[in-house]
């Protein structure tokens, strides 16, 4: 329809012509009430930003020395944070001669990764920041 037969159909009914798709060919316009058309348009985005989940990033820590049954309870954790949509950031913290065998500390990490393995995806393969070792996990 021509825009001139939309605008007198518009103010026949006291109504607005909006143009909804202006780079389409021909461009899209509706016959509606603007001040409802907006209302409608603020409550789609307030929904979809209420339906959108944020991802955090939680973080584990242990040290090089820590236990076996320890172990799983991390990586049980890390598990139902990976589950629940999030990245999980393992850190080994060493503290004094500890930090003189880091590989120790990649152990640690490498025996979270194939218990994770099934359900997560290593992020960022482990790196040595100081007396830390980290690696970032994240969901299949």
């Amino acid at each position: 329809m021509k825009t001139s037969e939309a605008l007198g159909i518009a103010l026949k009914d006291d109504l607005d012509l909006v143009l909804v798709v202006p780079n389409a060919n021909p461009p899209v316009a509706k016959i509606v009430d603007f001040a409802k058309f907006l209302y409608d348009e603020k409550k789609k985005e307030s929904t979809a930003k209420a339906k959108s989940k944020k991802t955090e990033v939680k973080e584990l820590r242990l040290s090089p020395t820590t236990g076996e049954g320890d172990m799983q309870r991390f990586v049980k954790r890390a598990k139902e944070f990976i589950d629940d949509g999030d990245k999980v950031k393992i850190t080994v913290k060493m503290k004094g001669r500890e930090a003189m065998f880091p590989e120790v500390a990649i152990d640690q990490i490498r025996k979270i990764e194939k218990e994770l393995n099934e359900v997560a995806k290593i992020e960022e393969e482990p790196k040595r920041l100081g007396n830390t070792v980290w690696a970032m996990f994240v969901g299949k």
